[in-house]
């Protein structure tokens, strides 16, 4: 009796790893034990990449406040001090896009943010 290996179970699961191989250069993307390796090290990378995005939009955010803000005579840290104080319930990110697209709001806001402060 010959012995079963369970080939199209077997062959699925290597065929699986290499189609999400496909495109990495050379043995990467050819030969299933690399291309397994690269494939469970992109898929490291790509949590932790999900990760740092998060942190390097609020990096952003807070530059471009902290950039918006200075004309106004405030730094940043008085002006997210302020506005908490005043009880305005807008984050950074819809903060900096006021500072970028309205910037006669975002002037008011900081007013407001400099009254609660004082």
């Amino acid at each position: 009796m010959s012995r079963a290996t369970n080939g199209p179970a077997t062959r699925q699961r290597r065929n699986r790893v290499l189609k999400r191989a496909k495109g990495f250069h050379q043995r990467r993307g050819n030969l299933f034990r690399i291309a397994k390796e690269t494939t469970l090290r992109a898929d490291a990378f790509a949590f932790s990449g999900r990760k740092q995005k998060k942190r390097m939009f609020r990096r952003l955010w807070i530059t471009r406040l902290t950039a918006a803000v200075a004309p106004q005579g405030l730094r940043y840290s008085q002006f997210i001090h302020g506005i908490q104080k005043a009880g305005i319930k807008l984050n950074r990110k819809e903060l900096s896009e006021m500072a970028i697209h309205d910037p006669a709001t975002f002037a008011a806001i900081c007013d407001q943010a400099k009254s609660a402060i004082a």
